[in-house]
């Protein structure tokens, strides 16, 4: 079924808000894949807040004109379905975990930061930890310093008492 002039606009306007707040736009092929696996997909994309979304290459090119993802038109051939993110690693990691359990779904490329990324480069961004991860990490790793100092000050008073302790008993 085709598309009248003003359902495209309106779908080149939606996808162009997108893009505007997104982080990262990540293209996947999905020839083959079947209605269930796609319905997955499209799930497990809305719970990581992604806009995933099979559009028509011809009306993302319009949508991505003029921003840091331009450069993304030139790979845009063929059945694509696009992840775009306003987190980095959300779309990248989605989509890299579910095409390894569904081989019919091929991550093509994807950019971030005006920057093309090709499958390699995904593939590592989506082995990254998530931002809480990384919080967690750097909040542990400044406690630490903080924790071994308490402790060391709490080890002098009971060292004391420890000693005294001890002459209390070498006494008795």
């Amino acid at each position: 079924m085709s598309l009248n002039l003003d359902e495209k606009k309106a779908i080149v306007a939606e996808v162009s808000a997108h893009v505007a707040s997104a982080q990262a736009i990540i293209m996947a092929e999905y020839r083959g894949m079947e209605v269930g696996q796609m319905t997955q997909l499209r799930a497990k994309a809305r719970e990581a807040g992604i806009y995933f979304r099979v559009v028509k290459n011809s009306l993302v090119r319009r949508a991505v004109k003029d921003t840091p993802y331009a450069e993304l038109a030139d790979h845009m051939v063929g059945p694509l379905a696009y992840g775009i993110s306003s987190d980095p690693i959300a779309a990248a990691k989605v989509l890299h975990e579910f095409s390894r359990d569904n081989e019919k779904l091929v991550i093509k490329v994807g950019a971030m930061g005006g920057k093309i990324m090709f499958l390699e480069d995904v593939r590592a961004l989506a082995t990254l930890p998530s931002r809480e991860e990384l919080l967690s990490k750097l909040l542990g790793t400044m406690q630490a310093p903080i924790a071994k100092f308490v402790r060391t000050l709490n080890e002098v008073p009971s060292k004391f008492v420890r000693g005294l302790a001890a002459v209390r008993d070498s006494k008795s």
